[in-house]
């Protein structure tokens, strides 16, 4: 299955990247490589990570890597990483 990141995601990843850089820049090379490759393994098994609490639909789903959330759509020949944040943030409207 195809996993394709939403601008949303991608700015998410642009912001943890920019902000984790402050400190050490090869750090936030690390993290969001490590994020970006849990977003791609979704594709294994798309329907293992948990409906996401707020929102109880089925198709939008969540795996957690440390402390930040990876929230996605499952569709029928792809999956759309919809957002990636610190969890102890709110979750925003979804793209």
């Amino acid at each position: 299955m195809k996993v394709e990141f939403s601008p949303t995601a991608e700015a998410d990843l642009d912001e943890i990247a920019a902000y984790i850089a402050r400190d050490n820049v090869r750090a936030a090379e690390r993290w969001v490589d490590k994020l970006v490759q849990a977003a791609r393994d979704v594709a294994h098994a798309p329907l293992a990570g948990r409906m996401v609490p707020e929102l109880q639909d089925p198709k939008i789903r969540e795996v957690l890597v440390r402390n930040y959330r990876i929230v996605y759509r499952v569709e029928r020949k792809r999956i759309v990483i919809l957002t990636i944040f610190e969890g102890h943030r709110k979750l925003r409207p979804l793209p």
